[in-house]
């Protein structure tokens, strides 16, 4: 197991990172082009990153080792991409990745092939899929 070290905290509150970098995308979207390089690059740097497998299922919930590196993941990175927007699994992971790490504002998004300003202001394929969101929590609210 990796574990790294920060220089500036003192012994007893040193953190252990199992990973350096959380690497958050939309297969589809960028597996074999954008994201394999950035994945190469960092580690050819040396920079430990966590990235999941064409072989994880699709539709399947987060697995609690796919859990367990976010919580062991010094930085997230997040791919958002087109179909990023219209992935549940996508929503539920970055949704890990916000709990666990923004108070230390460890996330950085990289906005691949999508405007930041449809992002924030829940414009094009963001708009969408926003909305079905909206949808599938009112829907859940209401049989509960």
């Amino acid at each position: 197991m990796y574990t790294r070290r920060t220089s500036t905290s003192s012994p007893s509150t040193i953190p252990h990172w199992k990973y350096d970098v959380f690497l958050s995308f939309r297969g589809d979207d960028t597996r074999k082009g954008f994201t394999d390089h950035l994945h190469e690059t960092l580690r050819t740097q040396g920079i430990i990153t966590f990235r999941d497998e064409p072989k994880i299922s699709k539709g399947k919930a987060i697995s609690g080792e796919r859990i367990a590196a976010i919580e062991g993941s010094r930085f997230a990175l997040t791919v958002l991409s087109q179909n990023y927007a219209s992935s549940t699994w996508c929503w539920d992971e970055l949704l890990h990745i916000l709990k666990f790490m923004e108070a230390r504002e460890a996330v950085l998004p990289i906005f691949y092939d999508v405007d930041p300003s449809d992002v924030r202001k829940q414009m094009g394929y963001f708009e969408k899929a926003f909305t079905q969101l909206e949808e599938r929590f009112s829907s859940d609210d209401k049989t509960k």
